[in-house]
């Protein structure tokens, strides 16, 4: 199975475009399915303070020590297999909306670290924006000082809107390196992708698959049978194919291993036409708006 590819983030810093998504997994497992995303290739792990979960995914992290990858350390073959170190990780973690401001944003992320066991993450994100609150951009340049620190690697946000990014970029210094936001065939985000390709930003999908319910349309199957592969992979690769990150979410090594395995074939434009149009504008989650 090949690996994940990895982008350049506008700060150089490199991404694997599918990542392992970690939200609503119990801080029990995280630390269990940390350690089969590794086995099956995974080396980019997306989590929250929100989730609860960072001290299990810091424990499965902390597992590399004696982790020795089968197929390498970036998944390929070979017959070395050397063990992973963290730095053939890249883990992201966000910033929880009761805890934006500048000095509570650092205490924060000094906990996210503990939680984690680690000196330094690869992203920081600030979770919501919660425009009502209106600390958003405060809180962003603490971040700033944090990535200037070099205990963040790259900063960015999470379910901002184009206002969202237009009046932090009025304060920031640094351009955020990725927007997350909620992403898949029923709710395509175009106009927010093509201002996050002039600014330079890279776009990310959390709930990539649409909580599942995308997998479902007939268009999708369709393509499935088609391809002979499962609709979960058809949306993966239509992701890859965009040039989106994606951080899906699975909770069996079958579907962890299913997930990352959408390397080795292509959607021709038909295919990518047909997804294009299933656009309607379905949340699965909250608007950015509305969360305060």
């Amino acid at each position: 199975m090949k690996p994940s590819p990895r982008l350049s983030l506008n700060n150089g810093v490199l991404i694997d475009q599918l990542g392992f998504g970690l939200y609503k997994v119990p801080p029990s497992d995280a630390a269990g399915l940390v350690t089969m995303a590794l086995e099956a290739g995974y080396r980019h792990f997306d989590t929250a303070a929100m989730y609860g979960n960072e001290t299990g995914v810091g424990r499965g992290i902390g597992s590399l020590s004696s982790f020795v990858s089968p197929d390498g350390a970036r998944g390929g073959s070979g017959e070395a297999s050397p063990s992973l170190s963290r730095e053939d990780l890249f883990v992201t973690t966000k910033l929880w909306n009761d805890d934006q401001g500048y000095d509570a944003t650092l205490r924060a992320f000094d906990t996210s670290m503990a939680n984690l066991g680690l000196e330094y993450v690869d992203l920081y994100l600030i979770h919501w924006p919660c425009p009502q609150r209106g600390l958003y951009a405060e809180s962003y340049r603490a971040m700033e000082t944090l990535y200037r620190e070099g205990r963040a690697r790259a900063i960015g946000v999470s379910n901002f809107q184009p206002a969202h990014l237009d009046r932090l970029l009025q304060t920031a210094e640094v351009v955020p390196a990725v927007n997350q936001i909620e992403l898949h065939p029923w709710l395509q985000q175009e106009e927010l992708r093509a201002l996050h390709g002039e600014l330079g930003i890279t776009t990310e999908a959390w709930s990539p698959l649409g909580r599942g319910q995308v997998l479902q349309d007939p268009v999708v199957l369709g393509l499935a049978a088609a391809h002979g592969r499962s609709p979960a992979q058809i949306i993966l690769r239509w992701h890859v194919q965009l040039g989106n990150v994606a951080v899906p979410k699975a909770s069996s090594y079958a579907r962890i291993r299913e997930n990352l395995n959408v390397f080795g074939f292509t959607l021709d434009g038909a295919a990518m036409d047909a997804l294009a149009g299933l656009e309607r504008g379905f949340r699965t989650g909250s608007h950015p708006d509305t969360v305060n």
